[in-house]
């Protein structure tokens, strides 16, 4: 194996557990990480708070991949930002009030934001979005810059919300099955693999240099400019097809464990 310079892993399905929980392994790993220059980057669905919030004590010297590769940032420097356009934001928003149960959240740099009155959605979708504040209507301009629209469905996002939304395709949108629940919508070159590779070119580290981990589809791009791609055992068919290795599962830690078998006795 080449010698690593970063490794990128995916959050929920993959680094945290079940509980949403990091492993109490991770200091001690991190620090050995760290002895070897090696530069440990979440990446994630997430909004930024809902990511820089598990790693407050070293937020500052690593890199983080959030809203699906919408934004980037290392070592508190934005490397980059992708906003969706007022019209097309409307539009969406429009076309998900007619799916039944459907729910959107508009995320966004400074916080997120969501019309629904539906008390048990703010409950469950604000574990995720940290900072968020309601709106009356969403297809209203908001100022701040929207790098997504995040769909709930409560019950299959592939099967109900994908079918409908996958029209904006044609609007050089990414329409994004992100988890069982959720469809995310971002601009079309937006994903995690170009936020990857954006990164690697600012630090000058090449992808076979780089490890990466996923669970998802949304992890797909992000694993193919990895030479050391891992689908996690509770992965999606697809990504297990996508990654070159397999990791335990995120329950037994396998992203620490896989980590923890490269750099040897620590």
């Amino acid at each position: 194996m080449n010698d690593i310079r970063m490794i990128v892993t995916d959050m929920d399905g993959t680094f945290l557990n079940s509980k949403y929980e990091v492993s109490p392994d991770f200091p001690k790993i991190y620090q050995e990480l760290k002895k070897r220059n090696i530069l440990f980057v979440p990446a994630s669905g997430r909004q930024m708070s809902g990511i820089t919030k598990y790693f407050g004590d070293i937020e500052n010297e690593i890199g983080f991949i959030a809203e699906n590769g919408g934004y980037v940032i290392y070592q508190n420097k934005e490397v980059f930002a992708d906003s969706l356009s007022q019209n097309s934001i409307a539009q969406i928003i429009k076309t998900i009030r007619e799916i039944p149960d459907a729910r959107a959240v508009l995320s966004a740099k400074e916080s997120s934001y969501y019309e629904s009155n539906d008390q048990a959605f703010v409950d469950y979708f604000t574990r995720y979005y940290t900072k968020n504040e309601k709106k009356e209507d969403l297809t209203q301009h908001i100022d701040d810059s929207i790098f997504k629209i995040a769909v709930y469905h409560p019950v299959s996002s592939e099967e109900f919300l994908y079918p409908i939304l996958k029209k904006f395709e044609n609007e050089d949108l990414a329409i994004v099955v992100s988890g069982k629940n959720w469809v995310d919508i971002m601009n079309k070159h937006t994903n995690k693999g170009i936020a990857i590779e954006k990164l690697q070119k600012s630090l000058n580290i090449s992808p076979s240099q780089t490890m990466a981990f996923g669970d998802y589809l949304n992890d797909i791009e992000m694993l193919k400019n990895a030479e050391y791609s891992f689908a996690m055992k509770n992965a999606h068919p697809s990504v297990k097809e996508a990654a070159k290795f397999e990791a335990c599962s995120n329950d037994h830690f396998g992203v620490l464990e896989t980590i923890k078998e490269y750099l040897g006795e620590i």
